[in-house]
């Protein structure tokens, strides 16, 4: 028999109905009789059913692995089913920034691991044949002129240093033409961006994973771990103990209370979307490609294969939704395209992620066989996959992906627990303040 890994999430919010989950395949993962009636130990577990478990399990198993997910909501019922969809390229962190805190040499080798990510997405797309609606082109919109000249140096940075293609500048005109608004100062157009429907990329993923032998597991949630000389010791609902030789935890903004060191790095916000009815013209994004602007809270908005509006806008820091997201996410549409204030909307949602202090990954071996990766602050749908990826071949001894990106700098939210989350909340409460001033 060979190795056996579980993928478990800890901690998930209710996937209530969503335009994903109406319009993805209905796909059952119900393995928990088989789960309860083995032995539990495992080589690895899990934790975490979205883009990272996911990726590290399919890797995994490719290798001859016997592989176990549980979740403990619906599957990827996390930020990998319910966020917006882009597809963005490099780092959360601009590579300007990177090479000044660490020279060329490892800037650029994040960089590569970055394009790396962006290759492996289209590989595993295609080599598992996943209908995910990708389409190309990402704009990056500048609601204020200065932003003009941040784009035009990191287009001639990554151009000049690192070979770079397919970004082009976009004056005022044109970016009213391929937005379908004239609210913006002009844009960046990287061809190599783009957007997919996450939550079917997600159950493709699984769905490969599963024809390659690996038992997934939903509604089963864990508790807690503990270190032991041989083996890591975790405790799930339903009086399930499991003993794994390395646990990997990949649940991003919905772990808190496993690991101290990682709630000391992370923070869980909330982000919301709306879905139109479909449109009656093709005015707002003319070439298809996704937009996202460069307010401090990110406006974000896409097509989706059936001509509707997929609009993101606001985020809070409370454990709570508001109580009318539609109307919480249309103010935000409005202010863009104030000539779909009759347009009907079709579905209206919230997901929770995780960010970082300087929104750098936090990507770990925290010691004693456990693994982290989470922290993709917005930039999951490319990152996520791959560090999974890149975790599962550290598991196979190859640490090669992971000593990169051990050694990005990923400072703790605040020193005093108690105040951690007021201290962050404050910050960004405050860089929110300034999309509005001057």
């Amino acid at each position: 028999m060979g190795e056996r890994i579980l993928v478990v999430e800890c901690l998930s919010l209710p996937m209530s109905v969503t335009y994903y989950s109406d319009t993805a395949p209905k796909l059952a993962f119900s393995g928990f009789a088989q789960l309860a009636s083995r032995n539990h130990s495992c080589d690895v577990l899990i934790i975490g059913g979205g883009f990272t478990g996911l990726g590290t399990a399919l890797t995994l198993s490719g290798n001859g692995l016997d592989v176990i997910v549980i979740e403990a909501g619906k599957l990827a019922s996390g930020a990998s089913g319910r966020n917006g969809g882009q597809i963005h390229i490099g780092q959360r962190q601009d590579p300007m920034s990177l090479e000044a805190q660490y020279g060329h040499d490892q800037a650029r080798a994040l960089w590569d691991l970055s394009m790396d990510a962006r290759s492996h997405l289209d590989e595993l797309i295609l080599s598992h044949h996943i209908d995910c609606d990708q389409r190309e082109g990402l704009i990056h919109a500048w609601h204020k002129p200065k932003f003009a000249r941040e784009d035009q140096a990191y287009k001639e940075f990554v151009e000049r240093r690192y070979s770079y293609e397919g970004l082009t500048l976009l004056d005022k005109d044109k970016t009213a033409e391929a937005l379908g608004t004239d609210v913006y100062f002009g844009a960046l157009r990287d061809a190599k961006g783009g957007h997919l429907h996450p939550l079917k990329l997600a159950l493709g993923l699984a769905k490969a994973a599963e024809e390659n032998g690996v038992l997934i597991v939903e509604d089963v949630r864990a508790h807690g771990f503990k270190r032991r000389s041989d083996h890591v010791h975790i405790e799930l609902e339903q009086g399930l103990i499991i003993k794994a030789k390395t646990l990997v935890l990949a649940g991003n903004g919905l772990m808190e209370g496993l690991d101290e060191d990682i709630d000391s790095r992370l923070l869980s916000i909330n982000n919301f979307i709306l879905t139109t009815e479909p449109l009656k013209d093709d005015l707002i994004l003319t070439g298809n490609e996704a937009a996202a602007d460069s307010r401090f809270v990110v406006n974000y908005w896409r097509k989706t294969a059936d001509n509707r509006l997929l609009f993101g806008g606001g985020e809070n820091y409370s454990p709570h939704f508001p109580k009318d997201i539609k109307a919480f996410v249309r103010k935000n549409m409005l202010k863009i395209y104030p000539n779909l204030k009759d347009i009907g909307i079709s579905h209206a949602w919230g997901g929770t992620l995780a960010i970082t202090a300087n929104r750098a990954p936090f990507v770990r071996d925290l010691g004693g066989g456990v693994l982290v990766s989470a922290g993709y602050s917005g930039q999951g749908v490319v990152l996520a996959p791959y560090f999974g990826h890149l975790l599962a071949k550290s598991v196979l001894k190859d640490n090669s992906g992971l000593s990169i990106l051990s050694q990005i700098k990923v400072p703790p939210l605040f020193g005093i627990k108690a105040l951690r989350k007021p201290a962050m909340v404050a910050g960004l409460s405050y860089y929110a303040l300034l999309d509005k001033w001057g």
